[in-house]
């Protein structure tokens, strides 16, 4: 029986992605050959490399003036990656710390100058997104995480930003789930294995024109000019990373693009939450306003009912709903390609136990 994959990552994917990719690694494009044996510099995979770019464009509805790569080292390396290209020798740069991932984020750019967090919510262990809190006109960028995968939170609205801040996001675990206005923004990377292909490939949008003015020397590896002058093959790409997340890509676009998912995220997450306050055995850890709908957390009301709770799950087939050690209680990750009914089996066992 196939399981019920609430895993917060590596991410379920389409089982129509599965069956094809796992046949390229046979026999890619019937040339006989492996997808993990071919040169990344054959005709093949550049025809892979470009479509995969052409439908971020596309999905993201991206205008001129953007790049999109596919790099390596996931989205902790941009942590760093994205302060040395941004983040001027004599500058600032500011962040709003909602969980992990963006303390993280803002340990690698202190090493690196003056880092400003302007917003946090650590001291309720990450519970809400705050809101009030003001945005200099002055600074390099502004950083902030999209989705919180740990903690179940999600901004809601953006920030604004103006002047000549330029404003940066992590988008890891909620990148083409819902609608976004990429022109808004200057810079967005995402670890694949969130939401759109396996752990290996890392997408990074990125505005042109914002490049070059650090007046620092960035390592070659490191300079996103090196990887767009090189099409992302500046080094040997991820290559069967990336070839999954095209066709994963190509998935979303023939079911009908962003708006399509959106909706059915949106049912999935109204299902789960709404079982979540009228269920007494069960409450939820985030604020209701900021709630996730990737990453949902919630905990028994009553920790003798773990045993028959984690045993109905198990019998009815469903995976991956820890929830993390910094948090506990439970975590049903319900990234793009889990289906409605994997969260209805949820539901039902959720109401088995009452």
């Amino acid at each position: 029986m196939k399981k019920h994959n609430f895993s917060a990552g590596p991410c379920i994917l389409p089982q129509e992605v599965l069956q094809k990719a796992s046949q390229a690694v046979l026999n890619f494009n019937n040339s006989n050959l492996s997808l993990l044996e071919i040169s990344h510099r054959s005709k093949d995979f550049i025809e892979v490399m470009d479509k995969a770019v052409a439908l971020v464009k596309e999905l993201l509805e991206l205008p001129d003036g953007y790049s999109v790569l596919f790099l390596q080292g996931g989205a902790s390396t941009q942590f760093l990656m994205c302060a040395m290209n941004l983040l001027k020798t004599e500058g600032k740069a500011a962040y709003i710390n909602t969980g992990t991932w963006s303390d993280k984020a803002i340990k690698e750019a202190k090493k690196l100058g003056n880092i400003e967090v302007i917003a946090s919510s650590k001291e309720t262990n990450f519970s809400y997104i705050p809101k009030d809190y003001s945005v200099a006109e002055d600074l390099d960028y502004l950083h902030f995480t999209s989705n919180n995968t740990i903690f179940g939170t999600q901004f809601q609205e953006f920030p604004k930003v103006l002047g000549n801040t330029l404003l940066v996001c992590d988008m890891s675990s909620d990148i083409f789930s819902r609608k976004i206005d990429a022109s808004k923004f200057d810079l967005i990377y995402a670890g694949a294995q969130k939401n759109m292909g396996p752990a290996g490939a890392t997408l990074v949008v990125v505005k042109d024109s914002i490049l070059n003015k650090t007046g620092r020397a960035i390592p070659t590896m490191l300079d996103y000019t090196t990887h767009i002058s090189k099409g992302s093959m500046f080094n040997t790409p991820p290559v069967f990373p990336i070839y999954v997340s095209m066709l994963t890509l190509e998935w979303l676009k023939k079911n009908g693009g962003i708006n399509w998912i959106e909706n059915i995220n949106q049912s999935k997450a109204n299902l789960l939450y709404n079982e979540i306050d009228s269920n007494p055995n069960f409450k939820g850890i985030a604020a209701p306003e900021d709630r996730s709908k990737m990453n949902v957390t919630f905990v028994l009301t009553d920790e003798s009912k773990q045993e028959a709770f984690d045993m109905l799950c198990k019998d009815a087939g469903i995976n991956g709903l820890k929830g993390h050690r910094s948090v506990g209680g439970y975590r049903a990750s319900i990234y793009n390609a889990l289906p409605l009914e994997s969260v209805q089996v949820l539901v039902d066992v959720m109401q088995k136990l009452a």
